[in-house]
């Protein structure tokens, strides 16, 4: 993987900081806004550098959660309002737009 940068780790860190509650966003979502070449990218910042954020608001493009965390990520959006239907997100109807 190519290095990323400190500036790419805070863009990162800032959008899923921006997700309101009772949102959702996905890899390739925050990507594209980060300016970023790919949703791997910010896959790895969210492994490495997201315990103090709202991670469990970030879902893969078909409206998963990360399957090693599934059912803590699923109960965390339950409580914000967010629901699943068989360990899928509606992104419809909960997908944050960032401006």
């Amino acid at each position: 993987m190519a290095r990323i940068t400190d500036e790419q780790v805070e863009s990162v860190r800032r959008l899923v900081a921006s997700v309101p509650v009772g949102n959702v966003v996905t890899y390739g979502d925050i990507a594209s806004a980060a300016g970023l070449s790919s949703p791997r990218i910010v896959g790895w910042i969210m492994r490495n550098d997201s315990a103090d954020l709202p991670w469990h608001r970030v879902l893969s493009a078909s409206g998963k959660p990360a399957a090693h965390l599934a059912a803590k990520q699923l109960e965390r959006l339950r409580e914000e309002g967010v629901l699943a239907s068989y360990g899928r997100v509606n992104l419809r109807a909960v997908r944050f737009g960032f401006e």
